[in-house]
């Protein structure tokens, strides 16, 4: 029988402690999973094979939630994480499990969700497929300022007294005021390290002011940086107050530095939130924007574009959603939540027509210009909320489509454009998505005319537990 203990964590309730407790899997989100007696735990920190005790943080009706507190024993499925920050930043969780052991869990991920979610038969499962880059992959990287820096473990053991707080990083999870300051990530490939780097001392050695986000002051707020297969280079630097001297010191300093960078760019952004897609752009120096190659069509990405993080398994991606949608030279294509039309753009010569459709402005002026600059003649753009635009109007003006591509965001499709997509009944639907918990739950909605013929899973993010999915439909 295992032993519980019980500690004081707050004036109202206690919670227990778990001893010496086997972790048998991993959950949707990442997190592993334990049992004790009939309940389910959901355990941050472990790895399937260990053996731990568990700080209960939290109980619900048919499960629990915890983190680890003590390890008695590793398991063999356990690697070194290759990264001073892991376990802190809260990003790239799954260093500590070998990487052929990521593919498997997120296969199994995707098969649970399908079958537990939506209740969908998928007669043929296709491998998953991994990426051959598991470090450096990603090419577009946000890190934010903060006076607010959060201390090591190390640091916190041994009373360590702060006399800085600055940091240039990434958000400790669920703390929204408090930032990981990061040396070394990788996720990008230089000169990203260099220009983070760069950028904080620079700051500190001339004494700028980092962003207080419950004060709302601070002149740096955030950097972004994005990267192509080509070499190029954008760099964004969003400032919170708006003082152009200043600004323009910051700015003068980088590229300086940095001559080669492609292009940047200062945003002013003084909302309460980080989004940029309501802010006015100003290119210092440079570009306003950079392009990728894909075959052998180019691809505009600007400040505001959205692109897959993933350039390579992106190709992969978009490969598997041309092989899944059949063309053969005569279908009318919809491809909804196109972004910056790439999807549409690399199937164009294989289709009648396609259509994009996205909701951000700004990615299908870059849809225009990317098809413009392939010769491309055989697409249109669309921008606007998909659930406003696809309608009997539309349908009457462009036709009804023989194939209707769909790469949502997380959320999945809202309810009026599956309703939409039901009354136009396309012969084929190949469904992305990058939340296989949504992408069931939608494709539950279109199983009574449609029966799903096979799913291939993408791993897009390596040493997560994100994981891309496609889902092929056709008209029963």
């Amino acid at each position: 029988m295992h032993k519980i203990k019980k500690i004081s964590v707050s004036r109202k309730k206690k919670l227990p402690i778990y001893e010496k407790i086997n972790i048998v899997d991993i959950a949707a989100e990442g997190k592993a999973i334990a049992k004790y007696n009939d309940m389910i735990i959901f355990v941050e920190g472990a790895v399937p094979g260990d053996v731990v005790d568990i700080q209960i943080t939290k109980k619900k009706k048919r499960f629990l939630e915890g983190h680890v507190l003590h390890i008695h024993s590793y398991s063999k499925e356990r690697v070194d994480a290759f990264c001073q920050h892991f376990g802190i930043c809260g990003g790239c969780k799954w260093q500590n499990v070998p990487y052929q052991k990521q593919l498997y869990y997120k296969q199994k991920q995707i098969s649970d969700q399908l079958t537990r979610i939506g209740n969908i038969d998928i007669p043929h499962t296709l491998p998953i497929i991994g990426a051959e880059k598991t470090t450096l992959y990603r090419n577009k990287l946000e890190f934010s300022f903060s006076n607010k820096r959060w201390k090591t473990t190390q640091e916190i053991a041994e009373n360590t007294i702060i006399e800085n707080h600055n940091a240039l990083g990434f958000h400790v999870p669920r703390l929204f005021d408090k930032i990981v300051d990061i040396e070394t990530c990788y996720l990008q490939e230089e000169p990203s390290n260099e220009i983070r780097n760069f950028i904080r001392s620079f700051a500190l050695e001339h004494n700028l002011t980092f962003f207080d986000i419950r004060n709302r002051s601070g002149l740096l707020r955030n950097i972004i940086i994005r990267t192509t297969t080509t070499k190029e280079t954008m760099l964004i630097v969003v400032f919170y107050e708006n003082d152009t001297e200043l600004q323009t010191f910051v700015l003068n300093a980088i590229h300086t530095k940095f001559p080669k960078i492609t292009s940047l760019i200062s945003i002013t952004n003084q909302k309460v939130n980080d989004t940029i897609q309501d802010q006015d752009i100003h290119v210092y120096a440079g570009k306003d924007h950079i392009t990728e190659v894909m075959e052998n069509l180019q691809f505009k990405i600007g400040p505001k574009s959205f692109y897959q993080t993933n350039s390579l398994q992106a190709y992969e991606l978009y490969k598997i959603v041309r092989n899944f949608a059949q063309l053969t030279g005569t279908e009318l294509v919809y491809d909804l939540y196109t972004g910056t039309g790439t999807i549409a753009n690399f199937i164009a010569k294989n289709a009648r027509q396609v259509i994009g459709i996205e909701y951000v402005p700004e990615a299908i002026e870059d849809a225009h210009v990317n098809a413009k600059t392939n010769t491309i003649t055989n697409t249109m753009f669309y921008a606007g909320d998909i659930k406003d635009i696809l309608n009997n109007d539309f349908y009457e003006k462009h036709g009804v489509p023989d194939v209707l591509i769909t790469d949502p965001p997380r959320a999945g499709m809202h309810k009026n454009v599956i309703e939409s997509i039901l009354q136009c009944m396309p012969k084929r639907i190949v469904y992305v998505s990058c939340n296989p918990a949504t992408q069931a739950r939608d494709i539950a909605l279109l199983q009574d005319a449609y029966s799903i013929q096979k799913s291939q899973a993408i791993d897009m993010f390596p040493h997560t537990h994100h994981v891309e999915n496609v889902v092929l439909l056709e008209k029963k």
